[in-house]
């Protein structure tokens, strides 16, 4: 007989295309994935996997079973949801993600705020920049960070977006201006400065690559350059500053978000509402005016 639960760790080194892949998104051993497809190959008497030196390869009927234990994760993933939603109190766990610096510099204190006012609730922080699946409840509540957040997710823009050019007040002190040239951090993953910035210094000199922001706020504290950055990041900074003379320009919005069929779960209600409040009361530091 076929153990279902041999299916999702198919599924998963079908998606990861080995069980190396498997094993760290399940939480399990290499051991442990190997013997469960091996179980399920037993039990359908085929096999589902070609072992390559490349990974592992579904094998037609191996296709077959990847698609009917998607097919099975999306009726779980609708029925938790459903039943999720019958709870009538505010109470139980809830979990939540969010991008690290928004936690750091603004999340923090209205997740305090929340515990504190709401004891029942066991609350759950993934601190990621991941695109985590809501609809398969990886988490309930998601900041993002986004022009346009997933079709399925509902929600609200809580914030408009600016960003502008920070570094030190010492590279500040030393910049001439206009045109000479200005130490730069760039993102690798970034087409480079924007037109409005490469206008007024034409001379941006690279002096670090960087791959997040973390990186590029680190580099910019060290003096290294001058970077972009978020409004709310630079301005709340007390190592960084604003370089004079440069625009302030438009930043994708903040969103909070959650899955439709989860929307009116009151532990849920409540946390959007509570949270939703506090950050439009944030929206000077997020549209850069704080520093006005």
């Amino acid at each position: 007989m076929l153990d279902w639960n041999d299916l999702k760790f198919v599924l998963e080194t079908a998606r990861q295309g080995g069980i190396s892949g498997a094993a760290r998104v399940l939480g399990v051993n290499h051991a442990t994935v190997a013997r469960r497809i091996t179980a399920a190959e037993a039990a359908l008497g085929t096999r589902l996997f070609d072992r390559l030196a490349s990974g592992y390869v579904t094998t037609e009927a191996g296709q077959d079973a990847v698609h009917h234990a998607e097919e099975m994760e999306r009726v779980s993933a609708k029925l938790d949801r459903q039943i999720g939603a019958r709870d009538t109190e505010v109470r139980g766990k809830l979990t939540v993600t969010a991008p690290q610096l928004l936690i750091e510099r603004a999340l923090q204190p209205i997740l305090r705020d929340f515990i504190d006012d709401h004891p029942d609730i066991e609350m759950r922080l993934l601190a990621s920049n991941t695109i985590l699946n809501l609809s398969q409840r990886e988490a309930d509540v998601a900041f993002r960070i986004s022009m346009e957040p997933a079709p399925t997710l509902v929600g609200h823009r809580v914030s408009e977006q600016k960003a502008a050019i920070y570094a030190t007040p010492d590279l500040i002190a030393r910049d001439p201006g206009g045109a000479a040239p200005l130490d730069w951090i760039r993102f690798i993953s970034w087409p480079g400065p924007i037109q409005e910035v490469r206008e007024l210094r034409p001379n941006l000199r690279t002096r670090l690559e960087v791959d997040d922001m973390y990186g590029a706020i680190a580099a910019a504290r060290a003096g290294i350059g001058a970077t972009r950055m978020a409004c709310f990041l630079g301005d709340s900074d007390p190592e960084l500053q604003r370089v004079p003379g440069l625009p302030v320009f438009a930043y994708a919005p903040v969103w909070i978000l959650t899955h439709q069929d989860l929307r009116q779960v009151p532990r849920i209600r409540a946390f959007v509402e509570f949270a939703s409040k506090r950050l439009r009361q944030m929206r000077p530091l997020f549209e850069g005016a704080s520093a006005d």
